[in-house]
Order: C-alpha cells, then sequence, then structure tokens
C-alpha cells in the first residue's frame, strides 16, 4: 500500500469501528478462553501497551514494526511481538506508555510519532497483562536502534498482511501445551501467533476497509 494513500485515509481509520474480541479470536489458538471483561478484573492484571508503529519504506510502500524479543527467563521470551511494555505511573496515559517503550526499544523518537488510534484490549493469562494496542505513523523511515529486550527487528511490508494467503497454521509447544495446532500469520517467513496474531486480525480487518 502505498504511504501516502495509506496517510490521506488516517480519518476514515479513526472513523471506522473495530472489530474487537470477535477479529481477535479468529486468529486465537482454540483452546484459548474469552474472558469476559468483569473476569479479567477481577484478575487485578497489570497494565500494558504496545505500538504498532506504521512508516514508509525505501520505495514509499507501508510498512509496519514487529520484534523479536530477546531470550530471558519469563513468560514471553524469544517470542515476535509489537514494541511495547509495563505501565509506569509516570506515564499517566497508556499511549504513553507505548510511545515510551518504543522508544526506549528500537529507538524511535516518541515525538515524532503520531498515535490516531486505540485498538481493543488483549488479556494474556500466562503473565496476567492487559494490553492495549495503539496504532502509530512517523511520517519518514525511521533509523532503529535496539536495546537489550530485542534480539532481532522484522520490518513488514503492510500488503503481505493484507493477503489473504498471510494466514495459516503451525504446530507449537508451550509450557502449557504440546504440539498445538494453532492459526498464525506467516509475514517474512516468520510465524506469529498467540496474542499477537490476535491484535494483528483486528488491525488487519480494520485495514482490509481502506
Amino acid at each position: 500500500m502505498d504511504f501516502n494513500y495509506f496517510k490521506n485515509n488516517i480519518k476514515h481509520l479513526q472513523n471506522t469501528q473495530i472489530g474487537g474480541l470477535d477479529s481477535q479470536f479468529k486468529l486465537a489458538p482454540k483452546m484459548r478462553k474469552k474472558f469476559e471483561a468483569d473476569l479479567v478484573l477481577k484478575n487485578n492484571p497489570k497494565k500494558a501497551a504496545v505500538l504498532v508503529l506504521f512508516y514508509p519504506n525505501q520505495y514509499q510502500k507501508t510498512s509496519f514494526l514487529l520484534t523479536l524479543r530477546a531470550s530471558y527467563n519469563g513468560a514471553h521470551s524469544s517470542q515476535i511481538s509489537f514494541p511495547g511494555g509495563k505501565f509506569d505511573p509516570k506515564d499517566e496515559l497508556l499511549q504513553f506508555t507505548a510511545l515510551r517503550e518504543t522508544s526506549e526499544e528500537v529507538g524511535v523518537n516518541q515525538n515524532d510519532a503520531i498515535v490516531f488510534k486505540e485498538m481493543t484490549n488483549v488479556y494474556i493469562p500466562p503473565s496476567n497483562f492487559l494490553v492495549t494496542p495503539f496504532l502509530g505513523m512517523l511520517n519518514y523511515q525511521p533509523e532503529f536502534n535496539t536495546n537489550y529486550e530485542v534480539e532481532k527487528l522484522i520490518e513488514i511490508d503492510l500488503d503481505e498482511l493484507l493477503n489473504d494467503n498471510s494466514i495459516t497454521n503451525t504446530i507449537v509447544t508451550t509450557s502449557y501445551a504440546t504440539n498445538l495446532q494453532v492459526p498464525c500469520f506467516k509475514l517474512d517467513n516468520h510465524i506469529v501467533w498467540g496474542a499477537t496474531a490476535m491484535m494483528l486480525n483486528e488491525i488487519r480487518e480494520l485495514l482490509i476497509s481502506l
């Protein structure tokens, strides 16, 4: 998708209703339960936010950023995700969390990023996080500078996400299941599943409206 076309349709995206949990759960593992909002609140989840950052690549096509998390002793070690992290009370708003964490992790100037839409929260049971995704935009191709939390940057052409062939299935083994078949996205030869895939599908269905 041409970046100028994408940028010129931001107002349309802002005014378009999002798909919510129905969109997200099309890419959720079958064993994953839909947690009602009141049940999630009873668990007193930790708040977090991620930034889905769109920007022009060298050909002026729209790209967005994923990251491969570094390996560590934690629930989300070596997973593909959006830049973001845990809410800090100093952030005041979750949007600030998404911007701050993105700046820290990949070196983007948070003052240049334009946040234009908030998406549906995703509850992540293994770590008891409630994650809010935000859509943002840069008017230029950034020069990334990663910190210790990021193993690898994965830059995806938006057209690849919008291609129906990007949706497939894979077999995964986790701390709670073995040889589990899950729906996923295959993007630039990377398999993206779980919470990130759920977020991506809601975003995909929003962008198909363009």
